[in-house]
């Protein structure tokens, strides 16, 4: 009887794990590949060449399956389109043929162009991947810090920190490759080089939506299914945008999805006795600086060079400068929490000086924010590879190097976390904008 249940457990695990699933989702949604047409759609259930299992992680060359394009196909703002073609799924007006948005700089994957016949799905899923990227965390996270709820920042970015730590080092012990292509279109290649159980989009797609939510539930006054709507549409839209991206398989974004809750369930009981240590005890700066850097030397010797190494690295860095500035501004006296007598906390009238006042701290907190990461950028890569005696022409390959992408990722993005915590509101002050 428990021999049979778990058969069952790993057929349906199997047929989850099934790329072909990701590509018809892909063509109902409008998206199809331009791939050579001597390949022929294997059956599913079939074993494909890349099949599920442990697996060695397929590193793309920088114009592998990069498509020619139609010179009779005219393109718009660098896509080109074409009216000719009908899709499977959703009708479109036109059909866009388009290269992945962004290229990682450091595999040189630039990707295989695509049609798109669904714009709003497409623009859709982008921006539900978006939801999990590096770029919104820079605007989120300090948003919600300098305009609306410190304490809820701060908290958030502990859980997200541990998040990535706990997601993308076990995609290096899993060690499951992307979805195979083809069939799989990849309307993003940027985390190609990585593996990809379980999908880590998934997990910080789902534990801030709804931590944000747990936080804040009682704390501010809003009704319960408007904040539950909420923090459910933000983890659906990030889940299926990675599997619309040819990114992940349904299997690992649902187990990213019951990973994160798992994750969150540990850490939610305990937030508030962390975030008070960070802050009140004498010893916590180095308690902070000691964990997170361990917890990046563990990470970074689970497997080979992979870009999640460095994600790795960057939210644990940046979860440290956090945590270190919440300690200075604690010890200073600095951003103090309001009472617990004046909850919950209610919504200030909105007028236009609000607006524009947070509009105002928000410009130039992250203007603040970006220019610091760009400096720190380019002075901290020469300066390790001077100190390890590397060579500095070649940045990629040096910051293939643990002891150049661990110290990198650590400095720059402590240094920014510890900026939009203690520097930025400090700014304000002086600006009187706080």
């Amino acid at each position: 009887m428990a021999s049979g249940a778990v058969n069952k457990f790993v057929e349906i695990c199997k047929y989850l794990q099934d790329p072909i699933h990701v590509a018809r989702f892909q063509r109902f949604c409008g998206v199809k590949g331009t791939f050579p047409e001597k390949w022929t759609q294997p059956v599913s259930g079939q074993p494909e060449p890349d099949c599920p299992g442990l697996r060695k992680r397929v590193q793309q060359s920088s114009n592998e399956g990069v498509g020619n394009g139609d010179a009779g196909v005219p393109q718009v703002n660098g896509k080109q389109e074409d009216d000719t073609v009908r899709p499977d799924g959703p009708a479109a007006a036109e059909i866009v043929r388009a290269k992945p948005l962004r290229r990682n700089s450091l595999t040189g994957d630039v990707g295989q162009e695509f049609l798109i016949h669904n714009k709003f799905l497409f623009y859709l899923f982008t921006f539900g991947t978006e939801l999990g990227n590096e770029m919104f965390f820079i605007v989120f996270f300090p948003f919600l810090f300098w305009n609306i709820d410190a304490l809820v920042s701060r908290r958030l970015i502990v859980v997200w920190a541990w998040n990535l730590f706990v997601g993308q080092s076990t995609k290096d012990m899993v060690r499951w490759s992307r979805p195979a292509s083809p069939p799989v279109v990849k309307v993003e290649v940027f985390y190609n080089s990585e593996y990809s159980m379980p999908s880590t989009h998934a997990m910080t797609g789902t534990a801030i939506p709804f931590c944000l939510f747990m936080l804040t539930y009682g704390r501010w006054q809003y009704p319960f299914l408007f904040g539950f709507g909420v923090a459910l549409s933000w983890s659906v839209l990030v889940c299926v945008s990675r599997v619309y991206m040819g990114m992940h398989s349904v299997l690992e974004v649902i187990t990213g999805f019951l990973y994160s809750l798992l994750v969150l369930a540990f850490f939610q009981p305990i937030l508030d006795k962390i975030d008070n240590y960070y802050m009140t005890d004498h010893y916590a700066p180095l308690v902070i600086i000691v964990s997170h850097v361990s917890l990046g030397l563990v990470a970074f010797s689970l497997d080979s060079w992979s870009t999640s190494r460095g994600d790795t690295a960057q939210g644990l860095g940046t979860g440290a400068g956090a945590a270190l500035a919440s300690h200075v501004n604690y010890q200073l006296g600095l951003l103090q929490d309001p009472p617990l007598s004046s909850l919950p906390l209610t919504l200030p009238p909105i007028t236009a000086g609000l607006v524009l006042c947070s509009l105002l701290r928000f410009a130039i907190g992250v203007a603040v924010l970006l220019a610091t990461r760009m400096v720190m950028k380019a002075v901290t890569v020469p300066f390790l590879c001077r100190l390890f005696g590397l060579p500095s022409d070649d940045v990629r390959q040096a910051r293939q190097q643990m002891k150049v992408e661990l110290p990198y990722r650590y400095i720059v993005y402590s240094v920014v976390g510890f900026s939009c915590v203690c520097f930025v509101p400090i700014l304000f002050w002086i600006l009187n904008l706080d």
